[in-house]
């Protein structure tokens, strides 16, 4: 009977390693063909992930943006294989921590990656007092069921790509249908309505999106997805994009052609037209290129042709993604990339003059998701971003204002003897009852002259930190400093401080104003000194 029962688990353990086989080979075949979800799927129904397979789920996560479970994926990963995994797992970690908040966790790997400090906050903090305009932004549409992106001016209308077509085939990256490009009027807040297919021939079967337009609307220029497929470097098979042209005649919109200098063997993408007609700026992977896709520009001539495709250099490209290029009436070029220091992911910049510096537009317009298709009326401050910070691809419109963040005098600070840290001038520490995180009433007088001198300064940003006495464990007390770090920053906000001047940190019983360091040996109004929590200046 022995017997029987081990050769029944053996021909059932066999039955598994086949079936775990076969998943394997069912996600290996879907990821070779960018069917990302699909490969998602067979990969999670594999018991034992080995290395090979964590890579391909974390990075099927990734690139449909499902960062929560790209994040735990790559975590596995890292813990499992850290010594055998390419470096290039740090950058997509680090971005996949940048979309769930991670930032601290981030800036490690990204230190890691580039061999040079990272840190979120100081860069959040550099950028959010220098940047020349705040910008307040408004989803256009609620429409999770379609991706929506890459909003052009058409005259008084706009034209945007959507896959909302479902008479299109589906597209396995995402289960989406592929990508046309539609008309839509606009209202003055920047809504969109009566949205129908763009006339003619320019919608097909493939992915169409990306328009730019001459000034005079009888010419442009737009994405289209090749039909054939080439081996890429990797050996995958892919379908390339090329830049078409057609011209409006007689109403309608013919002559449709692909321009000279793009190619099957290679991606051309994301036009933008300069306001003279002169010069195309447009994304590519084609060779030469400094890393994923870099920033072009060609001249367009009178007579037709096309000069020789310049890249812009390494002022805008870097060794990653920079797409989704637009020139402004006022010859500033806005882009994406997630190639420089942003807020995670692509990130939209500006550079003008020689495109030797670029600039990261702030949090008001870039989120820890993707942000591209950037697009601007100069002169009336206004336009459309592309985002999934929401999960799926959506248009936003904004408005945007002249920022110049106010100088001051900060004459409410102090060096306290004790800590040596920069702190809020008469304004004393608050302090905690034995185990409680509860702000007491006597504390609410000291709270109140923090909301007062923060009002007064509207740049000031302070830390709360908190902190614990010696009797309990380490852990405990440090979760408890982080209680009392919490309930302070409440206090703070409810009486009208943004959150985003605050940070709060815990520091346990690490940092004691006394020799109470031990659970005993001091009397209770000595532990009670250092149930505390301070006011430290960040800037």
């Amino acid at each position: 009977m022995k017997k029987l029962y081990s050769s029944i688990l053996i021909i059932l353990l066999s039955f598994s390693a086949v079936a775990q086989t076969a998943e394997i080979k069912k996600g290996d075949r879907f990821f070779a063909q960018r069917a990302f979800i699909d490969a998602a799927d067979a990969y999670e129904r594999v018991n034992d992930k080995d290395q090979e397979v964590l890579q391909n789920l974390g990075d099927s996560y990734f690139y449909t943006n499902q960062m929560e479970n790209a994040a735990e994926v790559y975590k596995t990963l890292f813990l499992r294989h850290a010594a055998e995994v390419d470096a290039e797992y740090k950058f997509r970690f680090a971005h996949a921590l940048m979309g769930v908040n991670k930032y601290k966790e981030a800036d490690t790997y990204f230190t890691e990656y580039y061999g040079k400090d990272f840190n979120f906050e100081e860069f959040r903090k550099d950028i959010d007092t220098t940047i020349s305009h705040v910008y307040t932004t408004n989803q256009v549409m609620n429409n999770a069921a379609s991706a929506d992106f890459g909003i052009a001016y058409y005259g008084d209308q706009v034209v945007f790509a959507s896959t909302r077509n479902q008479e299109r085939p589906i597209y396995p990256w995402d289960k989406k249908p592929t990508l046309d490009l539609y008309t839509a009027d606009v209202d003055d807040e920047g809504k969109l309505s009566a949205i129908v297919l763009f006339p003619g021939d320019i919608n097909t079967d493939s992915h169409e999106s990306s328009a730019t337009f001459s000034k005079d609307g009888m010419t442009m220029f737009f994405d289209r997805t090749n039909e054939k497929r080439v081996k890429n470097e990797e050996g995958v098979r892919v379908a390339n994009i090329r830049i078409y042209r057609a011209e409006k005649v007689d109403g309608k919109w013919s002559n449709i052609e692909a321009l000279p200098f793009t190619s099957e063997d290679y991606s051309t993408e994301h036009p933008s037209l300069s306001a003279d007609g002169k010069k195309l700026y447009f994304s590519s992977d084609m060779p030469g290129t400094t890393g994923s896709f870099d920033i072009y520009v060609v001249d367009v001539n009178e007579d037709g042709t096309y000069g020789t495709p310049q890249n812009l250099g390494a002022g805008v490209n870097t060794a990653k993604r920079d797409q989704f290029p637009f020139i402004s009436e006022e010859n500033v070029l806005y882009f994406s990339s997630d190639g420089h220091q942003g807020f995670g992911n692509l990130d939209v910049y500006k550079s003008e003059g020689d495109f030797s510096e670029v600039k990261n537009l702030g949090s008001s317009v870039n989120s820890s998701r993707d942000d591209f298709a950037f697009v601007i009326k100069e002169g009336e401050s206004s336009g459309w971003i592309a985002s999934n910070r929401r999960g799926t691809d959506n248009l936003y419109s904004f408005s945007r204002e002249d920022y110049t963040p106010p100088v001051v005098e900060i004459d409410e600070r102090e060096t306290n003897t004790e800590t040596g840290r920069q702190q809020l001038k008469d304004v004393g520490n608050i302090y905690f009852d034995f185990d409680k995180a509860t702000i007491k009433a006597e504390s609410e007088v000291t709270l109140d002259k923090v909301v007062a001198i923060m009002k007064k300064y509207p740049t000031l940003e302070i830390e709360v930190g908190s902190h614990a006495d010696a009797r309990g464990s380490d852990k405990y007390n440090m979760e408890l400093s982080e209680r009392r770090a919490a309930s302070t920053m409440e206090y703070l906000i409810s009486h009208g401080i943004e959150k985003e001047r605050l940070t709060s940190k815990g520091y346990g019983e690490s940092m004691p104003l006394n020799d109470c360091t031990k659970p005993t040996g001091c009397t209770n109004a000595q532990y009670a000194k250092n149930r505390r929590s301070e006011f430290t200046i960040m800037n």
